[in-house]
């Protein structure tokens, strides 16, 4: 989840940015107690900045040592390159939350990059999510998978991209699909990392019964800080709309201390569009590669229609973010969890297959040939399939050996553009 939409900002607006976040920590407002110097080097007032966002805004901010505990100026002073000290900083602020197992849920797949969380410089963040905006369902063989009377349908999304990039694919695609009064979906979510909940929520929409109109898609819970409106280091923060926008709230300028956090005005709920009606089995194809939206749209439905899963375990994402800047510095702090209608979240670990298939290269995706779409097709028609379990191809996260995507997976967030202020005008 990120308050900014992704694109550059006027020069003007990034200095506005940087001079609000430079004296983020120096507490000029009463009621924020001074838990950190006033004063102070750039980095140093940065070092205190990363600690005090992450102690009101961290998802698990409970799990956080006071400052004088954690004293950020003298545990990173001997660090001499300016981020990597910041990077440290972040990954040790992540490791503090324990799971159940005893293990930290940000531990790192590779070295000491944190699971969900990161940091980077302003404005680079639009590097890793260009693609996003660009991408659109594939023109997939649909007419090559029509059996059982053209009562299967099957789509490939390769990521949600913007709405507006995707809406009238999508529409076309259910179009057809209705037509055809499709009763089995196949959705092909591999590698597909994640992107803007609205798409996330538009294809729902085009998928669910009509009869789910009004319930629960989805909530976003925070931390009881942010929830009470108490998160008040927020206030150095500027609000801006999904076109870049400042906003007016009570007379002045708003903040992100201005948002409503609270689950309640943070729930989604389904609102049935376009004309297909008739879907009653949703099967989804999935890697270690399928993580956050992608994951979110398998959730959304499991209290509500039979799903199955085909593949391998999916990353394991269940967290949101919102951007803040810090200086010259974007923060991503994993801020909020996502439930189901079900309060379901705990995917920390992936979403298991139903049924396990190893990956097949010597098969084309998106044909009949392909050992995925050859398993959906055959759970739809009751068949067994051989060889084949959830145990025996569940190599979870260790399937990612490759540097490069378990960065680029980590860095693509739940992006969400649209929000509501408390006591709007």
């Amino acid at each position: 989840m990120v308050f900014e939409p992704f694109k550059k900002k006027q020069g003007l607006m990034l200095i506005l940015l940087i001079a609000i976040s430079v004296i983020a920590c120096k507490k000029e407002d009463a009621d924020e107690p001074d838990v950190s110097p006033r004063t102070g080097t750039r980095r140093e007032l940065t070092l205190d900045s990363l600690y005090l966002y992450a102690k009101q805004i961290y998802y698990w901010q409970e799990a956080l040592p006071d400052y004088a505990s954690f004293n950020p100026r003298q545990r990173y002073a001997s660090i001499p390159s300016e981020i990597a000290a910041y990077q440290k900083e972040l990954f040790d602020i992540t490791q503090y939350k324990l799971n159940p197992a005893g293990l930290a849920y940000e531990r790192p797949i590779y070295g000491e990059a944190p699971r969900y969380s990161f940091l980077e410089a302003a404005n680079t963040f639009t590097q890793h999510t260009a693609a996003l905006g660009s991408a659109i369902p594939t023109k997939a063989p649909t007419q090559q998978l029509e059996m059982d009377k053209n009562k299967t349908a099957y789509l490939a999304i390769t990521s949600f991209g913007l709405l507006q990039d995707m809406q009238e694919d999508l529409d076309k695609l259910f179009a057809n699909f209705a037509n055809r009064t499709v009763e089995n979906l196949i959705i092909d979510l591999r590698n597909n990392h994640g992107g803007y909940v609205e798409t996330v929520a538009y294809l729902a929409n085009l998928i669910a019964p009509a009869e789910l109109s009004g319930k629960v898609m989805y909530s976003e819970r925070y931390n009881p800080l942010l929830q009470a409106g108490k998160a008040t280091i927020l206030r150095h923060q500027p609000y801006f709309d999904s076109d870049g926008k400042t906003k007016t709230y009570q007379g002045r300028q708003a903040t992100l201390a201005d948002i409503d956090f609270s689950e309640a005005g943070n729930t989604t709920r389904f609102n049935k569009i376009g004309p297909l009606k008739t879907i009653k089995k949703l099967f989804f194809l999935v890697n270690g590669q399928t993580a956050s939206a992608s994951e979110l749209l398998i959730s959304c439905f499991k209290p509500y229609l039979p799903i199955r899963l085909i593949g391998q375990t999916t990353y394991g994402k269940p967290l949101g973010f919102f951007a803040i800047t810090i200086d010259t510095y974007q923060v991503y702090l994993a801020s909020f969890l996502l439930r189901n209608a079900d309060g379901w979240s705990d995917y920390f670990e992936g979403i298991p297959p139903d049924i396990g298939i190893n990956p097949d290269r010597d098969s084309p995706a998106g044909s009949n040939q392909d050992s995925y779409i050859r398993a959906a097709l055959n759970a739809i028609q009751g068949k067994a399939i051989a060889g084949s379990s959830a145990k025996a191809a569940n190599p979870s996260n260790s399937q990612l050996s490759d540097k490069r995507m378990q960065q680029q997976i980590q860095y693509i967030p739940i992006i969400k553009r649209h929000y509501q202020l408390k006591n709007r005008e």
